[in-house]
């Protein structure tokens, strides 16, 4: 276990509203895996806390959301909660090194899969192959599902990813699509709009809500990127359906 000191010892939090159902608990402005991992550990601080009235406890890579529901003379408002908040917090957190679980992802890239690997070569002034090395050559965190059900945002990536998002996006991204943009990846659970950089794809099904645990990933959870061939992309995703 290592434990992040309290408010005293580092850059204090600062809470503020989000509307009249949800305040958000800032613990930094940029992202980097230490701050990530403060928010995991305050979210799951006030999971367990079970204040009465929150809904849900969301974290993100620099904030925690708490959704609330201020209704009738028992629903929390938000002076009052805050201040729970803040209690909670000033007391210090506990976080684990290693917060979920480690999962393997398995990618096939470039070619048909990954339509912009070679311009993000290009871009980075190495080879698609090192640009495969460097997705692939360590353990990244997902910090965060965002834009769609079961969408993880993952990284921080080597410095050589780090890559702009597109000049032009696409408005339909194929579902199981792996893309790169500012030393993270996002992974795409279903086809939809995106500007991010394509390198791969994945027979992973990342969202599915038949399932017991719906979404594949979770924020905390280790990723591992695996390339696979074609051949195997194929294969896996004849399985997965």
């Amino acid at each position: 276990m290592n434990d992040i000191p309290s408010a005293s010892a580092v850059p204090a939090w600062r809470i503020q509203p989000q509307g009249d159902r949800c305040l958000l608990v800032y613990f930094g402005d940029g992202i980097d895996i230490g701050t990530g991992r403060l928010c995991l550990a305050a979210a799951r601080l006030l999971r367990q806390a079970q204040l009465p009235g929150v809904l849900d406890v969301v974290p993100s890579f620099v904030a925690v959301a708490v959704h609330y529901r201020p209704v009738g003379s028992q629903g929390p408002r938000y002076p009052q909660l805050a201040a729970q908040v803040e209690q909670l917090l000033a007391a210090g957190v506990k976080a684990d090194a290693q917060a979920g679980r480690r999962i393997e992802i398995p990618v096939c890239y470039g070619g048909e899969y990954g339509p912009d690997l070679d311009d993000v070569a290009r871009h980075a002034g190495i080879s698609p192959e090192a640009v495969v090395d460097l997705h692939t050559g360590a353990d990244s965190l997902v910090f965060m599902l965002g834009f769609a059900p079961g969408a993880p945002y993952v990284g921080v990536h080597d410095l050589g990813l780090d890559i702009p998002r597109r000049a032009s996006p696409r408005t339909a991204v194929p579902a199981g699509s792996v893309a790169v943009a500012n030393r993270q990846s996002v992974l795409y659970p279903s086809q939809s709009p995106g500007g991010w950089n394509i390198i791969g794809a994945t027979p992973a099904v990342l969202f599915d809500p038949a399932r017991d645990a719906p979404t594949l990933l979770q924020p905390g959870d280790s990723v591992r990127f695996v390339p696979i061939d074609s051949a195997e992309y194929r294969r896996l995703r004849e399985a997965a359906q």
